[in-house]
């Protein structure tokens, strides 16, 4: 299936992080940015929205222990997850914010950008914790929210999405991908998309419904 299709349905859930720290000290406290390596081409540069593919591994800054490893998850594959919208810790989404492939990074994440006064006892991560991660990207990609996404889905360009035209880049997708499926999945599939995304019961999906990270051009 496309990007656009993909997040219609299955919103990414990739290290996803529990509730942020919450406290006046955010704006007072940064992410500290060390840059290990950058490529001679360093383009594109990451931005809030864009879907990233990246290894990193985090540890306490306290004793220097490991609490996270990417490559020991998933059969060792890169994660993937959209920058800027809350699918990892807040000093995560600051600290790879510019970054392109290729580029290697040290960064050190405040508790207030991270897990808090509260901690995040399943990952071992104890309260007020100062975290560091050795982050590596590999690749920066248009989210599957992106203006480009909507825009292929809206035929007639007049900003919101028809169960028609909707319906038309489904069998677009299926036929793409070629695998056989009853007919029944294309209307359940339809039927689901609605049921999520049609906040308002018009029959439409506008550009906000749709656009769940705010791009600024729709």
């Amino acid at each position: 299936m496309g990007p656009g299709l993909t997040l219609l349905l299955l919103p990414l859930a990739l290290l996803v992080a529990p509730a942020q720290a919450e406290g006046g000290r955010a704006a007072e406290e940064e992410v500290k940015i060390e840059v290990l390596h950058l490529p001679e081409t360093c383009s594109p540069k990451s931005k809030k929205g864009d879907l990233l593919n990246a290894h990193y591994d985090g540890f306490l800054a306290s004793d220097g222990s490991k609490f996270y490893c990417s490559r020991t998850q998933n059969e060792g594959h890169p994660k993937w997850f959209v920058l800027g919208v809350g699918q990892v810790i807040k000093g995560l989404d600051i600290a790879m914010m510019n970054m392109c492939p290729g580029e290697k990074r040290k960064v050190i994440i405040p508790p207030s950008l991270a897990y808090g006064q509260q901690g995040y006892a399943q990952g071992k991560i104890p309260p007020n914790a100062t975290l560091i991660f050795e982050i590596e990207l590999y690749a920066v990609n248009k989210g599957p929210r992106s203006v480009e996404a909507f825009n292929q889905i809206d035929k007639d360009r007049d900003k919101k999405l028809s169960e028609l035209e909707i319906s038309q880049y489904l069998k677009e997708e299926f036929a793409r991908d070629g695998k056989k499926r009853h007919p029944s999945v294309h209307d359940e599939i339809l039927a689901d998309i609605f049921k999520k995304n049609d906040h308002d019961g018009d029959g439409f999906i506008s550009a906000k419904e749709y656009n769940v990270y705010q791009h600024d051009e729709l």
